[in-house]
């Protein structure tokens, strides 16, 4: 059997977790924290960086900090996890959904004014398949309107974006906050666990009191203050010591992982591209803006029964593969709020997109296992 995907273990995340175990401190904000938020801030450039117990979590801390209320309008795209939009409804806000371009998934940067109105008070841009949005233009709309840009970077650990100016710039470093996850199926794994960065520092004293429960207990630790209480909303939002001592052991091989991950990537490109045509599948696009930090290799399909066939015929032979993402304007739960807009690209995506298996242990001939079901 080839899943589609496989936790693993890399380098010391058991010695780790012993050591937090062994260090009598295993609750949130320990040793393996502060050396989590370290590597990123110093790595990528973030100002400040804070561990959650998920992608989830630090969306909503973005919601809070961004003071999204009930009948603010936040603009996400629909081909995106549910988490995107519910962090902001969970606020109070009505989600006004984009499309995607033709091309890829990402949201349609040049039909996002259209949807901004008095009452938008953010822009959610998720980076699907660690493959950037167009962000100059995203935060120039964000500048002329006065709104606050979140980047959804799930996917996008260690992805980069060139933009106008030359200026080579890792993904969560060019928004206003960033949420980040460390699921068991993204590149850096610590089975659930997430991070929230903060690039305005207008956002950044009161993150660290909305992720400590509403408290400043954070500065009382550093010695900035002589009691801490309760000052704000928040809520338990800190991973606990064993999953990040996990994490820490991960982040070590960074580079070991996506060096990994994106040799494997390239070889599904070279191996299927030759049938794509024939078989009028489109593979995945990475614009010249953008890197590919090997997150995911996806096929397009021409419609819905030719996926499904094709999903039958891996399944025979014991291979695993997954769509995702039936587009949120169109759930059950929103689908009553959204407007008359047809999202045509988003609404393909959701029938046509197959997800491949991907994972660090997956090997060359697993991939030729795979790529022979469509020959």
């Amino acid at each position: 059997m080839i899943p589609f995907n496989k936790p693993f273990l890399i380098g010391h995340e058991l010695k780790y977790i012993e050591q937090a175990v062994h260090s009598g401190k295993i609750s949130g904000n320990g040793k393996f924290t502060k050396l989590c938020q370290q590597y990123f801030e110093e790595k990528y450039g973030f100002k400040k960086a804070l561990l959650t117990t998920s992608c989830t979590d630090a969306l909503e801390m973005t919601a809070i900090l961004a003071n999204i209320k009930e009948g603010d309008e936040v603009i996400v795209p629909s081909y995106t996890f549910v988490s995107t939009a519910l962090a902001f409804v969970r606020q109070g806000a009505k989600i006004v959904f984009a499309d995607s371009y033709s091309d890829n998934p990402n949201i349609d940067a040049d039909n996002i004014e259209n949807l901004i109105t008095s009452k938008t008070k953010a822009i959610v841009p998720v980076h699907y398949a660690g493959v950037a949005c167009d962000m100059d233009k995203i935060m120039n709309l964000a500048s002329k309107y006065n709104l606050v840009v979140i980047e959804d970077a799930a996917q996008a650990i260690d992805s980069f974006y060139t933009g106008i100016d030359g200026v080579k710039r890792p993904l969560g470093s060019i928004g206003h906050m960033v949420a980040f996850s460390f699921h068991e199926t993204k590149n850096i794994i610590s089975g659930e666990g997430g991070m929230i960065a903060i690039n305005d520092c207008r956002f950044s004293e009161r993150a660290e009191i909305i992720w400590e429960k509403g408290t400043n207990r954070a500065q009382f630790f550093r010695g900035e203050i002589d009691k801490y209480g309760w000052v704000d909303t928040g809520s338990s939002f800190l991973p606990s010591e064993v999953i990040v001592a996990f994490l820490w052991g991960q982040l070590e091989n960074l580079d070991v992982i996506q060096n990994k991950r994106k040799k494997l990537w390239e070889y599904y490109y070279k191996k299927i591209k030759p049938l794509a045509k024939k078989l009028e599948i489109e593979i995945p696009y990475v614009p010249n803006y953008a890197t590919n930090n090997g997150h995911m290799f996806y096929l397009k399909f021409n419609s819905l029964a030719q996926r499904t066939k094709y999903i039958e015929k891996l399944k025979k032979q014991n291979v695993q593969a997954v769509f995702h993402y039936i587009s949120l304007h169109s759930s059950v739960f929103y689908a009553s709020k959204h407007d008359n807009r047809t999202l045509e690209n988003s609404d393909k995506f959701t029938d046509l997109l197959l997800r491949l298996p991907m994972y660090f242990e997956l090997t060359e001939d697993d991939i030729d296992t795979i790529v022979d079901c469509f020959k």
